[in-house]
This record gives C-alpha cells, sequence and structure tokens, in this order.
C-alpha cells in the first residue's frame, strides 16, 4: 500500500510536470543542454533502437534515472515553493486589504461620531429650552432650515477644500517621484556607477515617497467617502426638511381655514346676539303684558260671546241680501240692455210718409 502511495504521487508529480510543458519544449534541438525532456526523448531512441535491432514484436517500457528523477523532483519542489511564495504574497495583500479596509472603517465611524458631536455641539446646544438636550427628530423640526443647510453647506465646503490640497499635494509627491526616477534613469543611462549607500538611500526616499502617495491616496479616499456619507446625511436632512416644509404648509393651510371659520363664527354669534336681544326684549313685552292682563268675568264673557254669534249671524243675513241684490242688480243690467238695444232700434227704424 505504501509503495502504491509513493508510485501515485511521482505519477502526479510527473503529470504536474507534462502539463507544464511548452509544446514547442517537446520539439527542442539538443544544442539547447541536457534536460529532462531531452534525456526522456535519448531513452525514447535509444529504446527504439535497441527494440529494432533485438527484432522483439513487444516494446519494452522506458524509465527514467534517478538523475533524471531527481532534477523532475527538484523542478516540482521549486515549481511549489515559488506557487507557494505567491500564494503567501496574494494572501498577505488580501489580509492588508481587509485590514485597510477595517481601518477605513474604523476611520469613518470616527469621524461620523465626530460630526455627530460637532452637529450636537453647533447646532443643537445653541437652542436654550426647548432643545436642551434633545437630538431626535423632535429637536430638529423646531431648528431652522436655512441654519441647517448653512452648517451642511459649509461642512461639504470643508471637505472640498481638503480634498484639493490633499490632490495637490499627491500630485507634487508623483512629481518629485518621477524626477527622482528620471535623475537615478539618467544616472543609470551615462554609467555612473551608484554607491550602495546612494542606491540605499534613494531605495529608502523613494519608499518613502510611495508611503507618502499611498497615505495621501487613503486619506483622499476616506475624505471622498466622508463626503458621500455627509452628502447622503444632507440628502436625508433635506427630505426631512421637504417633509416638514409640507407639514407647515399644510398647518399654514388649515390655521387660515380655521381663523376663516372663526369669522364666521363670530359673525354668527354676533347675529345670535342680535336676535337673543330681540328675544329678551320681547320676553320682557310679554312679561310686562302678562303681569297687566285681568280675565273678565264670567257673565260678561257669556254676553260677549252671545253678542258675537248674533253679530255673525247679522252677517251671514247681509251677506245674504248681498248676494240677492247682486242678482236683481243683473236682471236689472240685462233688462236696462235690451232696452237700450230695443232703443236703439226704434230710432234707426224709417217713418212712413202717411202718418204725417
Amino acid at each position: 500500500r505504501q509503495t502504491n502511495e509513493v508510485l501515485l504521487a511521482e505519477t502526479e508529480m510527473f503529470e504536474k510536470y507534462f502539463n507544464r510543458l511548452d509544446p514547442k519544449d517537446l520539439n527542442s534541438t539538443p544544442s539547447q543542454g541536457p534536460t529532462p525532456t531531452t534525456s526522456m526523448q535519448d531513452l525514447q531512441t535509444r529504446g527504439l533502437r535497441r527494440s529494432r535491432s533485438r527484432g522483439s514484436s513487444t516494446d519494452r517500457p522506458l524509465r527514467l534515472t534517478a538523475a533524471q528523477k531527481c532534477e523532475l523532483a527538484q523542478t516540482e519542489l521549486e515549481q511549489l515553493r515559488a506557487e507557494l511564495l505567491r500564494t503567501g504574497v496574494e494572501a498577505e495583500q488580501v489580509l492588508d486589504t481587509y485590514k485597510a479596509t477595517m481601518e477605513e472603517a474604523d476611520i469613518r465611524l470616527t469621524e461620523f461620531r465626530r460630526a455627530q458631536v460637532e452637529f450636537e455641539r453647533d447646532i443643537l446646544k445653541t437652542k436654550t429650552g426647548t432643545c436642551k438636550g434633545r437630538a431626535g427628530a423632535g429637536g430638529l423640526a423646531r431648528l431652522p432650515a436655512d441654519k441647517i443647510l448653512h452648517y451642511m453647506e459649509d461642512r461639504i465646503r470643508a471637505r472640498d477644500t481638503l480634498i484639493e490640497k490633499l490632490r495637490l499635494r499627491n500630485g507634487s509627491l508623483k512629481i518629485q517621484n518621477k524626477k527622482m526616477l528620471l535623475q537615478l534613469q539618467q544616472k543609470e543611462e551615462m554609467g555612473e556607477a551608484l554607491h550602495e549607500v546612494d542606491f540605499s538611500q534613494l531605495q529608502i526616499e523613494n519608499n518613502q515617497f510611495v508611503e507618502k502617495i499611498d497615505e495621501r491616496n487613503q486619506d483622499m479616499l476616506r475624505l471622498k467617502l466622508t463626503a458621500a456619507s455627509t452628502l447622503q446625511v444632507l440628502n436625508s436632512y433635506k427630505k426631512k426638511l421637504n417633509l416638514l416644509m409640507e407639514e407647515a404648509r399644510a398647518m399654514e393651510r388649515d390655521i387660515a381655514s380655521r381663523q376663516e371659520m372663526l369669522k364666521s363664527i363670530d359673525v354668527e354669534t354676533v347675529a345670535v346676539e342680535e336676535e337673543r336681544m330681540k328675544a329678551e326684549r320681547l320676553n320682557r313685552q310679554l312679561r310686562a303684558q302678562l303681569s297687566e292682563f285681568r280675565v273678565p268675568p264670567v257673565m260678561e264673557y257669556v254676553q260677549h260671546k252671545a253678542q258675537l254669534l248674533d253679530l255673525q249671524n247679522e252677517v251671514c243675513s247681509w251677506e245674504r241680501k248681498v248676494e240677492i241684490a247682486k242678482m236683481q242688480l243683473k236682471a236689472h243690467n240685462s233688462t236696462w240692455k235690451r232696452l237700450k238695444t230695443a232703443s236703439a232700434q226704434h230710432k234707426d227704424y224709417p217713418v212712413p210718409d202717411s202718418a204725417h
């Protein structure tokens, strides 16, 4: 079993080595030097010649020598070491990236807390009484919107100024680095021999400049992220401000409508007050009349009632008489009209001569 494992490991090593070979290397000439590939080709040619000379019908398996196996193992070991080194470098780069991300997150969190403290100190603590100790939405709702916008614009302007300064500083450092590299290239082209101390000094300065450039780039990136977060906070505050302005306008409209309603209620109150005064005057008059009211005796009431009935009967009789008179008047009028018609016809009738 152990022998099989060794053979499997050896076979896997040979396959890896063979897979990494370039097809051009397999067709290389012997003048390129003794390599494992050429050795294998020599072995194959020798095996073929030997098989032809012997005239055997079967091909014998080819085997590598111990030196060739050692050379292949050494090459594979160096390749594995290179892969391990490359993997380690990549892992360190990933680890450095994660560390930089964590540091950036810590810096952003610290800056956000600092900005929150400055906002509470400069904006929230300036109001006395109602806003003291309040940093929530209720406290922000009572702050003037212009003051918040002015504060945010100042913060963004300061961030932009710092970003511009760092960008200029980064540009100057890049220019210095290019100058140093150009000087080094010129010295190398001129054939000037650099001492080890000078080269170390230049390398140290170059590393310092590279570190400064990286720091400035990180600062610029951090400031850009901070500016982006500040813009997000500003946009959220603007949205809250717009909502509060809409609520304020709605409340103003409600107040105006309620004021109109109060005016109409005042007018109605005045009218109701006048009606109440009129009703009170009428009530006083009625009370005065009621106080002066005197109930007549019963016999007098009966007499007046009998007189009323007699008068009503007389009215009815007189109404009948009037109707009869109207009928007689109509009859007389019709008779009068007939007489007038007859007299008119008599006047128009001609008289004969014998009558004279």
